[in-house]
């Protein structure tokens, strides 16, 4: 009796530890163990975030918030800014970003950073004041992710001439939630 019992509890311990299945990562790329297995497939994570309404970057904060419907829908931390990222940008080549509300009017695909979602500065205000120096205020201010060629990561400190810089991953989705003419504002 004894033998038929350590027979039976072998063979179920023989059942739990069978080959394992190969699965299916996040990205569809299967890992693939020595051995021949069924495939199990696990889903990657279904993300459904509504579209923007409105969007706020804080610069002392370091943070963009979007909303829709007045509600937060995702935030990003960490931003870089321009080499001079405290103050409202004044004129061409000041490397400050912008303060007060604007829209997102346009975006490049094709830009020389990946991906970009262009602020609607200067408005008229911006370029009355620039004007009565006798001076541009500069222009073509985005959002947009890390230069091109950078496949991985961030880089160091504020580099941007005025713009928003985001990670890759971060302006990706960005880019998906964020329809032309949403008002964004941006804080000091």
């Amino acid at each position: 009796m004894k033998q038929l019992a350590a027979l039976l509890f072998a063979l179920l311990i023989a059942s739990c530890t069978s080959a394992p299945e190969r699965v299916a990562t996040a990205g569809g790329d299967p890992m693939r163990p020595a051995g021949s297995y069924a495939m199990r497939n696990i889903p990657a994570p279904q993300k459904t975030i509504p579209l923007a309404d409105y969007l706020i970057v804080d610069k002392t904060k370091r943070m963009l918030v979007a909303y829709s419907g007045g509600k937060p829908i995702r935030a990003y931390r960490g931003l870089q800014f321009g080499d001079a990222p405290k103050g409202h940008k004044r004129f061409q080549g000041d490397e400050r970003t912008p303060e007060g509300v604007y829209r997102i009017d346009w975006r490049n695909p094709q830009s020389r950073f990946h991906l970009s979602l262009r602020i609607s500065y200067p408005n008229e205000r911006d370029r009355a004041y620039a004007s009565q120096y006798g001076l541009s205020p500069g222009g073509d201010i985005f959002i947009h992710g890390q230069p091109n060629g950078l496949d991985y990561g961030r880089m160091s400190g504020d580099w941007t001439d005025g713009c928003i810089a985001l990670s890759n991953e971060e302006i990706e989705e960005l880019w998906q939630i964020v329809p032309n003419g949403t008002p964004i504002e941006i804080r000091p």
